[in-house]
């Protein structure tokens, strides 16, 4: 009987170290995610989890809190642990080259998400194609009000690429129809600076017909001030096309969302990695679809 147990012992410690070994000898990858504090990049680390387990990647996830100088001190923290390559969503689109040269020194292949980087050698960038985003967006606008029409626009993180690209393509759009864009005025990506901004605005621009918001977070804070001042008129558009931002448009109270699918750019972004580490070829660019959500 004592013979029987001893064999058992042994065989479960036997398994056990088998399976930290196995665990050890997965190559390990890393995403750095500008915040975990936004449902659009959470949604992003859970699918490229799921990727990496899929795949038989150790994959950490490292949280820059929308600060640049964490997101140096982690990227400082992955360049010892031998990772085998770098997925990173920068916070800012200058101050993340710091980071990804670091990584470069290191000789750890990056791989950029959603936001690009101005600096510092970058194998592949996967993100949505931003100016065509806010180009739907404001041809909805002009679908629904026509030409015109009087638009506030609530913009991200100023120095990201994002809220540049969408800037940029939503002032153009805004000059074919000829809105009357009362203020660009940054909130952050935040919901909470959304609803305060907005709040603000009212007082000056009692007038306003649509908002456009650079991200659903803002959106829906634009949207409670709105409804707190009484103003179920004004037509509000989002991007991101996150969970709450289209649970909000199919219950009628958000215009419409420009969903570019942050699961997509994370299970694309593992897969790329993938690839990169198996010596294959990848593109510079991989664009990921949008698409226009609107109540059904």
């Amino acid at each position: 009987m004592k013979m029987k147990k001893l064999a058992a012992i042994l065989s479960a410690v036997a398994l056990s170290a088998t399976m930290s070994a196995n665990t050890l000898a997965k190559d390990a990858i890393a995403l750095v995610i500008s915040t975990l504090n936004n449902p659009f990049f959470v949604t992003m680390k859970d699918s490229a989890q799921k990727e990496a387990n899929k795949l038989g990647y150790n994959l950490i996830v490292l949280d820059s809190q929308d600060n640049p100088a964490k997101e140096l001190a982690n990227v400082q923290d992955l360049t010892v642990r031998g990772i085998k390559l770098m997925l990173i969503n920068p916070t800012d689109s200058d101050a993340v080259g710091n980071a990804i040269i670091m990584a470069n020194n290191a000789e750890i292949p990056v791989i950029t998400l959603d936001r690009m980087a101005n600096k510092g050698r970058v194998v592949s960038h996967i993100a949505s194609d931003n100016r065509r985003g806010s180009k739907i967006a404001g041809d909805f606008i002009a679908e629904i009000l026509g030409n015109g029409a009087q638009v506030i626009q609530l913009e991200g993180i100023i120095g990201t690429s994002a809220a540049r690209e969408r800037g940029e393509g939503f002032n153009k759009v805004a000059q074919e129809h000829k809105f009357n864009v009362l203020i660009n005025q940054t909130a952050d990506f935040d919901r909470t600076k959304g609803l305060n901004v907005m709040q603000n605005l009212l007082t000056a621009h009692p007038n306003v017909q649509a908002v456009f918001a650079q991200n659903d977070e803002m959106a829906l804070g634009a949207l409670r001030a709105l409804q707190a001042a009484g103003k179920s008129d004004v037509l509000v558009v989002g991007f991101d096309g996150t969970e709450d931002g289209i649970k909000a448009v199919q219950s009628g109270k958000l215009g419409a969302t420009i969903a570019q699918r942050p699961d997509q750019i994370g299970i694309i972004g593992v897969q790329t990695a993938d690839k990169v580490l198996k010596g294959e070829k990848v593109d510079a660019v991989i664009p990921v679809e949008l698409e226009l959500i609107i109540k059904k």
